[in-house]
């Protein structure tokens, strides 16, 4: 088993794991979870959670194929530096990567990650990386969110018509026409998105709103792939939909030394 920190506050509850900084339980009081979460998922050092928020970076999925999918920092140990009740209906963490020896070799840049989550009736997730390094660096980075539908065939995404997306599962790009229904595998990049995404289900309507992203990854591995996903029942594609706040493709950021970049989502 892997440690975590379990947050509980008048308005919600959440469960963060070190490993990975990874949340993977939100709830509003009363309410059923945003986040779908595997029951068959791995909690072992090394092994990525499946479900919740993981935290790709410094690359997402294999844009940068010296690292392992998505980078490191999803099985990485975060230190926690601080938990903070600002009042009775709101909680702040913040956990910090910072590089090392094992870092290094992998990816050569001095650095600080550090995720800070805001439980409140809303949750609030901030990644930002500060460059420790003399050099300039590139990083492509996601919040790869698994959002817990009643059914699939119940779930459709707004927000995204016609922006132009890449579809990684042929290497096309395209322009969505309307609103996102599942009725096979998706795997989509989304680009040029400002506005607020909303995903309608049967009985309830999720609100994201990102800052420091211009890229939406949607994704669900439908029947084929989930028979092949570790960590994930055979059936599971029907429970959820993955609609990622990202800096992916060409909405990847250079960090020059001692900047910042802050990558927002705010989830309710």
């Amino acid at each position: 088993m892997i440690d975590f920190i379990e947050v509980n506050n008048n308005s919600a509850s959440a469960k963060i794991a070190f490993q990975g900084a990874h949340i993977f339980h939100y709830a509003r009081k009363g309410e059923k979870p945003l986040l779908w979460l595997s029951e068959i998922s791995d909690f072992e050092k090394g092994k990525a959670i499946r479900g919740g928020v993981p935290v790709c970076w410094p690359s997402f999925g294999m844009n940068n194929p010296d690292l392992p999918q998505h980078g490191f920092a999803r099985t990485a140990l975060f230190e926690h530096q601080s938990t903070k009740e600002l009042d009775a209906n709101t909680t702040e963490v913040i956990l910090i990567l910072k590089h090392s020896q094992e870092t290094l070799s992998l990816w050569p840049y001095k650095f600080e990650l550090e995720l800070k989550v805001t439980v409140s009736d809303k949750l609030t997730i901030e990644l930002t990386t500060t460059n420790l390094d003399d050099k300039t660096f590139k990083i492509t980075q996601a919040l790869h969110t698994y959002f817990s539908v009643s059914h699939i065939s119940d779930a459709k995404i707004k927000g995204l018509d016609k922006k132009p997306y890449l579809d990684a599962l042929t290497n096309e790009k395209l322009v969505q026409s309307e609103d996102i229904i599942f009725e096979k595998e998706v795997d989509r990049v989304y680009q040029e998105v400002e506005a607020e995404i909303l995903l309608s289900d049967k009985d309830r309507t999720i609100h994201i709103n990102n800052e420091g992203s211009s890229s939406v990854v949607v994704w669900n591995p439908w029947i084929e792939k989930a028979k092949r996903m570790s960590a994930m029942r055979d059936e599971a594609y029907n429970d959820f939909v993955c609609i990622e706040s990202a800096n992916a493709y060409e909405d990847f950021k250079l960090i020059d030394p001692r900047g910042t970049h802050t990558l927002k989502a705010t989830i309710y």
